[in-house]
């Protein structure tokens, strides 16, 4: 069995049902929950310790190998389920658009009170994990990637600042907000970990620094 079985344990049914666990942030008119809790920062240590550290390859990247934003109930899909948990007072249409609330984007420290304005980053994007493994994956497991509502990988935020951060890695791009980096990066080292994805070079070393200080 590969790692990435032992350790994420992705086959239809195990996500399915860490999906449908998060529709129950969907009932109330003013969920403000965030980002699920990284792991503390002397895991995360212990965590980017055990990543293979490789030279990352794009070739045959497509944002479409990710089938993202699925349904997750009724008319929700994740973006939608994402900005309701992350949001403070969201109101919803019947068709589960956000026709109200306001936001708090941890990476810049912007409030906005229209959904147009709010993106929602994977934590790792979605090139980062072709580039570090997901090539290698099944669809099945490239949209349970891009639809985690269990770890931390989905989080909503100032929609250009998701748009500046691209697809670079913690070598690359960092949140400006100083005081979120140890949880930015917490966060990172836990996805690649759950997901038996690699790191290059750079990017161990940027993330050893940082984790150092938290």
């Amino acid at each position: 069995m590969s790692k990435f079985y032992a350790r994420g344990r992705l086959s239809i049914i195990a996500a399915l049902t860490g999906l449908i666990a998060s529709v129950g942030l969907l009932n109330s008119p003013t969920a403000s929950a965030a980002l699920p809790t990284p792991v503390s920062a002397a895991t995360a240590r212990t965590y980017l310790a055990s990543l293979t550290v490789a030279t990352e390859v794009r070739t045959g990247y497509s944002r479409d190998l990710f089938p993202h934003w699925i349904t997750i109930s009724g008319t929700c899909n994740t973006r939608e389920t994402v900005l309701k948990r992350d949001g403070t007072n969201v109101v919803t249409s019947s068709a589960c658009a956000a026709t109200s609330g306001s936001w708090f984007s941890p990476y810049d420290g912007a409030t906005w009170t229209a959904a147009a304005d709010v993106d929602i980053d994977h934590m790792v994007p979605l090139a980062e994990a072709w580039d570090s493994g997901a090539r290698n994956w099944t669809t099945a497991q490239r949209q349970a990637f891009a639809n985690d509502l269990t770890r931390p990988q989905l989080i909503a935020v100032t929609d250009n600042v998701n748009q500046s951060k691209g697809d670079q890695d913690p070598a690359e791009w960092m949140p400006s907000v100083t005081s979120y980096r140890c949880t930015y990066v917490r966060a990172w080292v836990q996805v690649k970990y759950y997901y038996d994805l690699s790191v290059d070079s750079a990017e161990k070393s940027a993330l050893t620094s940082y984790l150092s200080s938290c």
